[in-house]
């Protein structure tokens, strides 16, 4: 469901189909990560947090043998002698798109993953184990339907930026135009947060926050269907593999750093500060910048 590159090589390139298949795939994995984010809820409120561990890795253990056993021939395989140096890609375009997803996914889990959970658990719980086990059950269901929605509107990109059939400029220009208006959510909510204050949020702020990350959530999975398409159009078949491979490590990189950040800002600042730092990771102007500076072909600039 999520392997870019075998979708590169095995879906056809026209008429848009490539950009489809990759909506397609990459968001219904994000839909079924949702429901294993909506499973970990239940299973913390319901048998605590060693037993969910186990019961995933007993999940993983079977998936794991199944890849074994089941893994379809005539994909690529790695090259045992491939260098390290390898993995960095020649490709300008895959380079800073690359560093684009980093940024991209630094801003979301900068409120993802500490910021947020933290400010709904503290308004939901009462301080009963009860209570407790009441809210750890609605804060993860709300991160995993966001997830889940997020899915969605990622496998209908195309459909709904009416980009099936555009040309590669155009889909290139339009992952630029969405980029900012990223960046504009978490900017208003950290300004709603500020004017809320800190000691019990009012109603309208919770409302207000929920509102937006719906509105974010909307954004980001067009703007990561965008990217999805892109690394794959940028790149070649015979690299196919490490730049999707170089792309992904960029990507686990901004979770990284966005998680960093997450604990960091929402120590220092809290809720809007987290939020802040957001819309300061989803606006990467210089990257777009430099790269649009760089002698990169006019076609390719992003």
């Amino acid at each position: 469901m999520s392997s870019k590159s075998a979708v590169k090589l095995l879906a056809p390139d026209r008429d848009g189909a490539l950009f489809r298949w990759v909506a397609l795939l990459t968001g219904s994995k994000n839909a079924v990560k949702g429901l294993g984010f909506l499973l970990g809820a239940g299973l913390l409120a319901t048998v605590g947090f060693d037993a969910a561990l186990l019961a995933m890795a007993a999940i993983l253990t079977v998936i794991l043998a199944l890849v074994a056993v089941l893994m379809p021939p005539g994909l690529p395989r790695d090259r045992k002698s491939a260098k390290f140096a390898e993995v960095f890609s020649k490709n300008r375009a895959v380079n800073w798109l690359s560093a684009a997803r980093l940024f991209l996914f630094g801003a979301r889990d900068v409120w993802f993953v500490v910021g947020i959970p933290i400010y709904f658990y503290s308004i939901l719980s009462d301080g009963t184990p009860d209570g407790r086990r009441e809210a750890f059950f609605l804060v993860g269901s709300f991160m995993a339907f966001w997830i889940i929605g997020y899915g969605v509107v990622q496998a209908a990109a195309p459909r709904l930026l009416h980009a099936e059939t555009k040309p590669l400029p155009e889909i290139i220009s339009l992952a630029r135009r969405w980029v900012g208006v990223l960046a504009l959510i978490p900017a208003l909510l950290a300004l709603a947060a500020l004017a809320g204050g800190s000691v019990a949020p009012p109603v309208w702020l919770t409302a207000t926050i929920v509102v937006g990350l719906l509105a974010f959530g909307v954004v980001f999975a067009l703007n990561s269907a965008l990217h999805s398409y892109l690394i794959l159009a940028f790149t070649s078949a015979e690299r196919v593999t490490l730049d999707v491979g170089f792309y992904y490590m960029a990507n686990a990189g901004g979770r990284l750093v966005g998680t960093l950040l997450s604990g960091v800002s929402f120590q220092l600042g809290g809720l809007p500060l987290c939020l802040g730092t957001a819309a300061v990771m989803a606006a990467p102007r210089a990257i777009i910048k430099s790269f649009e500076s760089r002698g990169i072909p006019k076609c390719w600039r992003f």
